[in-house]
C-alpha cells in the first residue's frame, strides 16, 4: 500500500493534539480533563465535529463513548476498531490517550482519500473514560462496551467531592434510557495506538514498540500497628516503631523485586503515618503496594511471597499488621497473528522495532476478551508520562500513523482478520 506522506501526517496530528489540549488547560502545560466535567464534555464534542468535518459517521453512546465511522461495503456487521481515551490525569500529559484518537483519525482519512470505502466498517473510538482520575474505577468507557461494568450500578460510585457518577453522567448529557447501549458484539478487532509511557524505546533507539502483553496488576493496602511513644523517653529497644517495620518491608520488597527481574515492577506510592509528629515514636502507619508481572502466576507467586515476609517482619518487631487487595488484575496478551502483522509492516517500513510489555493499564486490555486486539508504543521523550513534561517528536507520531494505517488497511480493506 502507498504511505501517508510524514509530513502532513505530523502536521495534522500535531495540531489537533494542540487543539485538544486547550480543553482542561491548567495554565502550566498540563491538561486536567477528568470524566463528565465540562472540559471533557467538550473535548468529546469538539473531537465529533472534527469526524464530521474528515467525512466520518459520528454517533454517542449511553456512556459518551464517541465513534467515527467509515461503513463497510460488504454489510457484515462487523468492525474494525482503532483508538483510545480523552480523559487524563490531573495536570497530565497532552500525548496519553490523546495521540490514539488524533493517530486513528489521521489514518482514517488517509485511507479513505486513498482507497475509498473499506470491505469491513472501520470505526475511530475515542472512550469517555480509562484514567480512573474522577471516581474510584477505571476503563468505564470500554469497561462498558465490553460488559465489565452496568451502567445500573452508576448511582454507587462517587467521587471525593460526593457527586455519584449517574448524577455526573446525567449532567454531561449522557447516561439516558432512549441513547445507544454502550455493549457491543460486532468488533472484529482492536488496535490502539499510545505512547510508550517508559524509556525503553528511546533508550533502545527503537521506532515502534509492538506490545505483546499488558500486565497483570495486585494492589494492596497494608496497616501496621505498634506503640506510639515518647521519642526522647522510650528507648530504642523497648520501641514497638511501626515505621521503622515498615520501613524494613519497603526494603524487603525492593529486594525481592530486583531478584525477580523483568517485567516485574513493585511499588509502594502511598504512606500514611501517625500520629506524624517529630517528637513521638510512630504508633501506626498505612502504605499501599502495587506489584505488576505480565506472567499471572508469576504475580501471584510473587506477591503471596513478599506478603509472607511482611507478616515475618511484623512479628519479629512486635507490631500488628493488616492487609487488604482491593485489585486484581489478569494480564493481557495481544493476539499473536497481530503481532507478527504488526512485525513485518515496521520491517517493511524500515522502523525499527521490538516487542515490548505495556506495564500501565489501558483500555487495550478489556478488549483482549471480546476480540483480537493489537497495541502499538512511540517512544517517550525521557520516559516522561502524566505530566506536562510529556513529549514525543511529530516524526515519532508520524511513524505510529503509518504502521497503524498499514495494519487497519489489512483488517478492513484486504479483510484479513485474524
Amino acid at each position: 500500500m502507498r504511505l501517508p506522506m510524514k509530513q502532513e501526517t505530523a502536521l495534522f496530528v500535531s495540531s489537533l493534539l494542540q487543539e485538544l489540549a486547550a480543553f482542561g488547560d491548567d495554565g502550566n502545560g498540563g491538561v486536567t480533563r477528568l470524566l463528565y466535567t465540562p472540559e471533557w464534555r467538550n473535548a468529546q464534542l469538539f473531537l465529533a465535529k472534527k469526524m464530521e468535518e474528515q467525512g466520518l459517521n459520528t454517533r454517542f453512546d449511553r456512556v459518551g463513548n464517541l465513534y467515527g465511522a467509515l461503513q463497510g461495503t460488504n454489510r457484515s456487521g462487523k468492525a474494525v476498531l482503532t483508538g483510545s481515551h480523552i480523559d487524563t490525569v490531573v495536570s497530565g500529559g497532552r500525548y496519553d490517550g490523546a495521540y490514539g484518537i488524533a493517530a486513528g483519525l489521521a489514518a482514517l482519512v488517509y485511507l479513505k482519500e486513498t482507497y475509498g470505502d473499506p470491505l469491513y466498517t472501520l470505526e475511530l473510538v475515542s472512550f469517555c473514560e480509562e484514567e480512573g482520575s474522577r471516581f474510584p474505577l477505571a476503563y468505564w468507557g470500554s469497561g462498558n462496551v465490553t460488559g465489565l461494568y452496568e451502567i445500573g450500578k452508576a448511582d454507587r460510585i462517587f467521587d471525593n467531592s460526593g457527586v455519584s457518577l449517574e448524577a455526573a453522567m446525567l449532567g454531561a448529557g449522557f447516561g439516558k434510557p432512549e441513547q445507544p447501549e454502550s455493549l457491543r458484539a460486532d468488533i472484529a478487532a482492536f488496535v490502539e495506538l499510545h505512547i510508550e509511557q517508559g524509556p525503553v524505546l528511546e533508550r533502545q533507539r527503537k521506532r515502534v514498540g509492538i506490545v505483546d502483553a499488558i500486565v497483570g496488576q495486585h494492589r494492596y493496602a497494608v496497616t501496621v500497628h505498634g506503640e506510639a511513644n515518647h521519642a526522647g523517653t522510650t528507648p530504642m529497644n523497648m520501641r514497638k516503631d511501626a515505621l521503622i517495620g515498615v520501613s524494613e518491608m519497603i526494603l524487603q520488597l525492593e529486594a525481592d523485586a530486583l531478584a525477580a527481574g523483568e517485567p516485574l515492577v513493585a511499588t509502594v506510592g502511598r504512606i500514611d503515618c501517625a500520629p506524624n509528629t517529630p517528637n513521638v515514636v510512630p504508633g501506626s502507619v498505612g502504605f499501599t503496594v502495587d506489584i505488576r508481572h505480565t506472567d499471572d502466576r508469576i504475580l501471584s507467586q510473587f506477591s503471596e511471597s513478599v506478603l509472607a515476609k511482611f507478616k515475618e517482619i511484623a512479628i519479629w518487631r512486635e507490631l500488628d499488621i493488616q492487609i487488604s487487595p482491593w485489585l486484581d488484575t489478569k494480564s493481557a496478551p495481544m493476539n499473536s497473528q497481530l503481532i507478527d502483522r504488526l512485525e513485518h509492516i515496521s520491517a517493511d517500513l524500515s522502523l525499527a522495532s521490538r516487542t515490548i510489555p505495556s506495564g500501565a493499564g489501558h483500555d487495550a486490555q478489556l478488549l483482549t476478551a471480546v476480540c483480537p486486539t493489537a497495541m502499538l508504543f512511540v517512544p517517550s521523550r525521557a520516559g516522561i508520562s502524566h505530566s506536562a513534561l510529556e513529549y514525543t517528536s511529530a516524526e515519532e507520531l508520524a511513524d505510529g500513523v503509518s504502521v497503524l494505517a498499514a495494519l487497519l488497511y489489512e483488517l478492513a480493506y484486504e479483510g484479513k482478520l485474524p
